[in-house]
């Protein structure tokens, strides 16, 4: 993302959109964006399109592995989930299913502490333990620890169990041709580290165990969901002119952030000066390798750049978000707050964080604990009518994905073009009605695609069901949904004959 080969840079004349000048655009419109608010759309109306659902149907269901399922386990799997809260949540759906398929007993999966995050939480910190065993009791049973006779074979280190480093998004058949075998034989494996180690191109009921563990079996703890739905509510209070209606944006401003892009904003030589120190700390000589130099402005065009507080300010309001529209931003520490965020306070005087919403006692429990802060931003943000994603990662792709299937396909989401965007906030000759012309396009756009599906052929899908849950999620929609306490809506036996069909359906 930051670097790339000598041979990439290339002299010429500069492309537009190659260096961050919003600040400066933004100095001269700012009477014009603050005289313009009597054309403010109403949140209830942002989303024009509709998507027409094909009928539900159940979920898949056979009655052809019923014998095989008789036969009992083949031994147990451990899983170490690494990243942040989302990668780990894509680890633990991607858990469920490897173990349908290799009918085992999955441990409860181990989040390993990783030097970026630094979170020390486990499993039943960030989610709730006992719904998630009992959830998936009917069709992958879950233990909390293996037995005490393995862990003696194994002289109590779960490193001497055999394990594997599963390469990313393995096929279904090299799981049942190089790691099933072990299992029978072994009776225990091990996958670490584990996240995106499962094809999307799954048999229907492989894939049916992730839509089940994501949507219904991880619920997120009684601490977490509790203040989460009480900051919804203060959301709620704190938008009563919107009709309770808020905008969540999703901002990636964190000094790391900026730093680990290589992109350059309007700090000069003391910023560059602190994104040296924060790269070299970070990630010591990455970015110092003499065959490879960093490239700013041709990440900035080519939208690698995570969108300024003031860019996000600039676009919502061009898009017609007037200035009494209340927001949330969910976010880490963001790099030099006072100065970046003024320019967004001017432009949405309503808005809120975590921080700001809940007291100091209520978050002290959480200090130090990056993924469940996380979980708190995911629920305030699955609940709001309108989420802005400003850069690529599993937060906005699982929140996507989560809001596509409560809200009927729609994602809900305005996703920027950001190639276009730092165009336009480099042309000084651009007046006020154009830029707004220009995003309201932009808008319509996220609009239409928030409600595309991608064709899923049988066995052949290419895309993340966990960004694009339809059409295999489908079956476990509600009239009445339960956005923080879904209830199972699988009989007791559809997804016992998944190992069955896999193997017929993937022969080696």
């Amino acid at each position: 993302m930051c670097v790339g080969p000598f041979s990439a840079y290339v002299s010429g004349p500069t492309l537009p959109g190659s260096f961050y000048r919003s600040h400066e655009m933004f100095r001269r419109l700012w009477r014009d964006i603050e005289a313009d608010n009597s054309s403010a759309i109403e949140l209830s109306s942002v989303w024009k399109f509709k998507r027409r659902l094909k009928e539900q149907r159940p979920c898949p269901n056979s009655t052809a592995g019923r014998c095989f399922e008789s036969s009992g386990s083949n031994g147990y799997l451990i899983i170490e989930a690494n990243g942040g809260l989302n990668q780990q949540r894509s680890a633990i759906c991607n858990a469920v299913a490897v173990a349908g398929l290799l009918n085992a007993i999955l441990v409860i999966p181990q989040f390993d502490f990783h030097n970026v995050w630094r979170d020390p939480s486990e499993f039943g910190d960030i989610y709730d333990e006992d719904h998630f065993i009992a959830t998936l009791e009917d069709y992958v049973k879950v233990v909390k620890k293996l037995p005490e006779a393995l862990m003696e074979r194994h002289d109590y280190n779960i490193t001497n169990v055999p394990t594997f480093r599963v390469q990313a998004w393995a096929s279904v058949n090299y799981y049942l041709g190089e790691v099933y075998p072990v299992l029978q034989k072994q009776g225990v494996i091990r996958l670490a580290p584990f996240a995106n180690r499962l094809a999307m191109n799954v048999p229907p009921h492989i894939q049916s165990l992730r839509c089940l563990t994501n949507y219904e079996a991880l619920r997120f703890s009684s601490p977490i969901s509790t203040l989460a739905n009480e900051l919804v509510n203060r959301m709620i209070e704190k938008s009563s002119g919107t009709g309770g209606k808020y905008v969540s944006i999703h901002l990636r401003f964190e000094e790391d952030m900026l730093a680990f892009s290589c992109c350059v904003y309007d700090g000069g030589k003391a910023e560059k000066t602190e994104m040296d120190l924060v790269r070299e700390k970070g990630w010591k000589g990455k970015f110092k390798r003499k065959d490879h130099i960093i490239l700013p402005s041709l990440n900035r065009i080519t939208g690698k750049c995570p969108l300024s507080p003031l860019e996000v300010g600039m676009m919502l309001r061009g898009m017609g978000f007037g200035n009494d529209t209340s927001i949330y931003l969910a976010s880490g520490k963001i790099y030099q707050a006072g100065r970046h965020l003024a320019p967004l306070l001017k432009m949405f005087p309503h808005l809120h964080t975590k921080e700001s919403l809940a007291t100091p006692e209520e978050l002290a429990i959480y200090k130090g604990f990056s993924s469940r802060l996380a979980a708190l931003d995911y629920i305030v943000c699955l609940s709001s009518e309108v989420f802005v994603t400003t850069q690529g990662g599993n937060f906005p792709h699982f929140l996507m994905g989560h809001r596509r299937f409560l809200y009927d396909g729609h994602a809900k989401t305005i996703m920027p073009d950001k190639r276009k965007l730092v165009v336009l906030l480099q042309d000084m000759g651009l007046s006020w009605k154009a830029f707004k012309d220009q995003m309201k396009e932009m808008l319509n756009e996220s609009d239409r695609k928030g409600i595309m599906v991608p064709r899923v052929r049988k066995l052949n899908r290419k895309t993340s069901v966990y960004t694009y849950p339809l059409p295999e999620c489908r079956c476990l929609q509600k009239s009445d949904k339960n956005l923080m306490n879904p209830n199972s809506t699988f009989s007791n036996y559809q997804l016992k004959s998944m190992r069955h069909e896999a193997r017929q359906a993937f022969q080696l």
